[in-house]
């Protein structure tokens, strides 16, 4: 035989021989804990209302998420970030739900910490998209342009009605500049200095979205491009980072995942505090998709996309394949 170098002295595959083996050698082990569960519960439905565009996701009643969150705790999920659908005669041009004590969302935030208590890491989306007509992020100036200082005040609002209905921590995704400071300061005002800040620091104006458009319900007509991050920018990111974690976050968050794991890398590698990913509809209906046509083997694609997104340097990563991936990995 020839010899090349240091081969055949070297052969990496003697790691590689056995389950056992490549288990042991394994560099980035899922864990139950590292998964956060997104979760939508609508108003005024009676049964869960399945999603179309996101087989096996569905809009929940307020009971169904009860049972989902306890489903959840069971498996070992670290959280649950919930996301609440209005009637559409409610939603207005100020994204009214958003604020109000009875809102869907609120009413959901109680309905789960009394469901689970301190058990799972009760999260709460905080932006005005699912309560507005326009469905955008925030409201808008006589121009049709949303507004973001003014988008701020109603952030502000919203922050502190999320932590008197129980939310442990909450989520401002709209992408407004200065939106962090706004609603740490709005917290601190009311005592709640224990509630934490996931950031959505890096959130990118991507075509994954879709399905999530379903999901909540969205009247929005045109893009977010005018705030969520072009696709074309890295060092943008950095940047956005930066002003998040002076302004208080606690977490940070890139969104989505899967076609971002360069940023996400990028972030891990810059910060000492918890990084967060969100693998987001689109990532997960095509999954589901190809999977239901034979084209990929289901367990082994979800595994291997969450264990990508760990590797890339996620701590915790929303993924709606949350309880189930916690369960698979619990046998």
């Amino acid at each position: 035989m020839t010899t090349y170098g240091s081969f055949p002295g070297t052969r990496p595959r003697r790691l590689r021989t056995t389950p056992a083996m490549r288990r042991m050698v394994a560099e980035t082990r899922l864990h139950p804990a590292d998964f956060i569960l997104p979760a939508f519960v609508r108003e005024g439905v009676s049964e869960p209302v399945p999603i179309e565009a996101m087989p096996g996701v569905v809009q929940h009643t307020r009971d169904s998420l009860k049972k989902a969150a306890a489903e959840a705790v069971a498996a070992g999920v670290s959280g649950i970030m919930l996301f609440g659908v209005p009637e559409e005669s409610k939603k207005d041009a100020l994204g009214t739900p958003g604020t109000d004590p009875d809102g869907i969302l609120q009413v959901a935030l109680r309905d789960v910490r009394a469901e689970v208590g301190d058990e799972l890491l009760v999260m709460s989306d905080l932006c005005l998209d699912e309560t507005v007509d326009h469905g955008h992020c925030g409201v808008l100036d006589s121009e049709g342009r949303v507004d973001n200082d003014a988008t701020l005040e109603r952030y502000a609002e919203m922050a502190q009605v999320q932590a008197d209905a129980g939310a442990h921590v909450v989520g401002p995704s709209g992408m407004m500049d200065g939106q962090i400071g706004v609603v740490r300061d709005a917290l601190d005002q009311i005592g709640r200095e224990d509630v934490a800040i996931l950031a959505y620091t890096a959130k990118y104006a991507s075509a994954f979205y879709g399905p999530f458009r379903e999901a909540v319900g969205s009247s929005l007509k045109g893009d977010r491009k005018t705030y969520q991050q072009d696709p074309a920018n890295a060092r943008e990111s950095l940047r956005e980072l930066a002003l998040d974690l002076e302004e208080g976050a606690d977490m940070v968050m890139v969104k989505p995942a899967g076609p971002y794991l360069d940023i996400l890398a990028r972030v891990a590698d810059a910060v000492d505090v918890p990084v967060a990913a969100y693998q987001i509809s689109g990532e997960y209906s095509m999954v589901e998709a190809a999977a239901e046509k034979g084209w990929i083997d289901r367990d082994r694609a979800i595994l291997e996309t969450l264990t990508g997104i760990k590797r890339a340097g996620a701590r915790n990563i929303l993924t709606y394949w949350a309880t189930e991936a916690a369960q698979k990995l619990g046998r």
